[in-house]
């Protein structure tokens, strides 16, 4: 039974688990985006957003500390001196997982996890979009009065071609008859 386990295992042993997400957290790292199955990709999330918030003090305490977490120098150094400096005013929510399919030989749902001020698409899309922050409603127009208009501007256009189309027949017919007189 699973009572009261808050967290996924990944059905690994502690050791086996710790170095786990301690690869791919470096591999995070330096990459800036990886491809991974969804439970490792959460799981991944919740082992590095601390890491990047210990990374925004640059002391050298919160050093020794991620790098235990990590165990690489060239990760730290990564971490602290290039994505430090690029979440700096960001309170949280450094890593976004999105959700990639499925594995075609197992079926394991995968997702593609990445650090979210390094994804140039999304946020040129979300800066160029960004209103005043505020959503307001806007007053609905008299949806009865505007159909009318159209209708009958319709009907008087329809009308008005249905009289040209009989004064031309009109007319044609009268000269035809002067033609034949």
């Amino acid at each position: 039974m699973r009572h009261g386990k808050k967290f996924n295992h990944l059905g690994r042993k502690s050791a086996h688990r710790k170095a786990l997400l301690r690869n791919l957290a470096i591999a995070l790292i330096e990459h800036k985006r990886i491809r991974t199955t969804l439970a490792k990709a959460k799981a991944l999330r919740k082992f590095v957003e601390p890491l990047v918030t210990k990374s925004k003090a640059n002391t050298t305490h919160s050093r020794r500390v991620v790098f235990s977490y990590l165990q690489k120098k060239e990760a730290v150094k990564i971490l602290f001196d290039e994505i430090a400096a690029k979440v700096a005013d960001r309170p949280g929510g450094y890593v976004r997982v999105i959700k990639t399919g499925f594995r075609p030989h197992d079926g394991a749902e995968m997702a593609m996890i990445e650090f979210v001020d390094y994804n140039d698409v999304y946020s040129t899309q979300s800066s160029e979009e960004k209103g005043s922050g505020r959503r307001r409603r806007r007053k609905k127009k008299s949806s009865d009065a505007a159909p009318a208009v159209v209708a009958d501007t319709a009907v008087e256009t329809v009308e008005d071609s249905v009289e040209e189309a009989t004064e031309e027949t009109t007319e044609d017919n009268t000269e035809e008859k002067k033609d034949e007189a």
